[in-house]
């Protein structure tokens, strides 16, 4: 079983990103050996995400992909979805709280996994916008709990917003004060892997720095690599135990980006 994350960016601007030379999101989906595909920021609502993924989903095509999708409550805000090669067994949206928001979305596959898309918005430190992050963060702990207990194979996949170690961030002395990279949000990703949930990249590669996933549009970021490590999936134990590789899929160039991060990508055996 092949999962890949991606923060897209807009999901409209990431289909129309490169597409004139064949490559943006629907050529990465044409090409990709992923079994699912978790988005995150789609900043469309169900109709428009289903439009603009509309050449690559069942049953337009025999071999198309299957859409679930949570749509954002602000206009051009949040949003997330996944895609999968088989139909879907159940879906749910939402933690508590934020069942409306666009940043959660759950869905059991056929072989008995289940595989969040989660989306944890950046945050401001000393501001209400930190407040509401610290909220979510604490429903989705509280959700990720539930899960662990239920015994289910689980991975959730997306974008945290957050850099766990001076590993995961390349200017991290910089950043020691910034929403992202503060104590109280690292010390949150700490007590998510002390709980029993694993993140993948770190099994397979447990020294840094990174490989990171996001890197600014500005300056030379993307060409210095520069970036962060914000993109993860955290699995429990059971299908942890199955991880095969995991990889940062960067572009060879600035020039072929088509978001500002990278899919990750991880293999696992099957049960």
């Amino acid at each position: 079983m092949i999962v890949s994350t991606i923060n897209v960016n807009g999901v409209r601007a990431a289909v129309r990103q490169r597409s004139a030379e064949n490559l943006g999101l629907l050529h990465w989906l044409e090409q990709t050996e992923a079994d699912v595909v978790c988005l995150q920021e789609t900043r469309a609502d169900d109709s428009q995400l289903a439009e603009a993924l509309s050449p690559v989903l069942a049953p337009a095509r025999s071999e198309g992909w299957h859409l679930a999708s949570a749509e954002p409550h602000l206009k051009g805000r949040s949003g997330v979805a996944v895609l999968s090669r088989s139909a879907f067994s159940d879906v749910r949206i939402g933690v508590a709280g934020f069942e409306e928001h666009g940043r959660y979305l759950e869905v059991d596959l056929p072989g008995g996994a289940t595989v969040p898309s989660v989306y944890v918005h950046t945050g401001e430190a000393g501001t209400d916008r930190q407040v509401e992050k610290e909220r979510f963060m604490a429903s989705l702990a509280a959700r990720m709990s539930e899960l662990a207990a239920s015994g289910r194979e689980a991975v959730l996949c997306g974008d945290w917003n957050i850099a766990h170690t001076e590993h995961d961030i390349k200017a991290w002395k910089a950043n020691v004060k910034k929403a992202g990279f503060l104590p109280g949000e690292r010390q949150w990703v700490t007590g998510l892997t002390e709980s029993g949930w694993v993140d993948v990249m770190r099994r397979v590669q447990p020294e840094g720095p990174g490989p990171y996933s996001w890197w600014s549009w500005r300056g030379k970021a993307f060409d210095n690599d520069a970036g962060w490590r914000i993109d993860y999936h955290l699995a429990t134990e059971p299908l942890a135990a199955r991880i095969r590789s995991a990889r940062v899929e960067k572009p060879a160039a600035y020039a072929l980006r088509w978001t500002d991060h990278a899919p990750v990508t991880v293999e696992f055996d099957r049960g």
